[in-house]
């Protein structure tokens, strides 16, 4: 008698493991721009785009829904999600607070061949500013936190971050672009970079809040809002709480 348990355990699998790869790919659009926020996903072509039907498609919007990142209109379709300034801006200041709980947790596990790996994604950040490589120094930026928050080695602490990193995305992008992020950013990395190796935890977590802080200001500059000078209070507070 034969045995179709192999065959079966694949079709399983692959049946499985579509919507996953789906998101991923539907996920890649979005953050890449090629899906801009507002714009509507249309099941059918990206049902032909990626050559399968509409159900892997529609659960890997599901998901994606969930994630924060498209939202479900009824009657009239999925869209990419748009996020308000005031959104985003909350959203910043739980990164804040995040980040220094990620630095604190780095710099007592941070090896000095991974501080050297840093320190050369920080170089190759600085390149890419200097000729306004945009999307290079965004991937950049990507990797450098990726690999603190792994280091850190906290499952909840990774799920929570990444969702918060990806709504902000396309605000930190124009922050970038013209709220002069690119001319200072890779500073902060460097300095960073350099708490982390002290193997201070306070110092590090202090940095990493200080770099968030910047970003949350630099969109603040990027959207002409007049209460730029916020973003800094919460930092501000934090270290005259700790110099009296």
């Amino acid at each position: 008698m034969p045995n179709t348990t192999p065959t079966s355990a694949l079709a399983f699998l692959q049946s499985s493991s579509l919507p996953m790869v789906m998101q991923e790919e539907i996920e890649r659009l979005i953050m890449t721009g090629e899906l801009p926020v507002g714009s509507r996903v249309n099941e059918s072509e990206l049902a032909a785009r990626f050559n399968t039907s509409r159900g892997p498609i529609r659960e890997a919007l599901r998901a994606l829904e969930e994630a924060g990142l498209v939202r479900n209109e009824k009657n009239r379709g999925v869209f990419v999600r748009e996020i308000s300034f005031e959104e985003a801006d909350e959203i910043y200041e739980l990164r804040e607070a995040l980040e220094e709980v990620i630095g604190r947790r780095v710099a007592v596990a941070m090896t000095p061949d991974a501080i050297e790996r840093l320190r050369a994604m920080v170089e190759a950040m600085r390149s890419a500013g200097k000729v306004k490589d945009l999307e290079q120094y965004a991937q950049l930026n990507l990797q450098f936190h990726d690999t603190l928050l792994d280091t850190a080695g906290s499952r909840k602490l990774t799920e929570t971050y990444k969702r918060l990193v990806k709504e902000l995305h396309l605000f930190r992008m124009r922050a970038l672009d013209s709220g002069g992020g690119l001319e200072v950013s890779a500073g902060e990395h460097s300095a960073i970079v350099d708490a982390i190796a002290s193997g201070d935890p306070e110092k590090a977590g202090l940095a990493l809040r200080r770099h968030v802080a910047g970003s949350r200001e630099r969109m603040h500059k990027a959207f002409g809002r007049p209460d730029a000078g916020t973003a800094n209070q919460t930092v501000d507070s934090t270290t005259e709480g700790k110099t009296r």
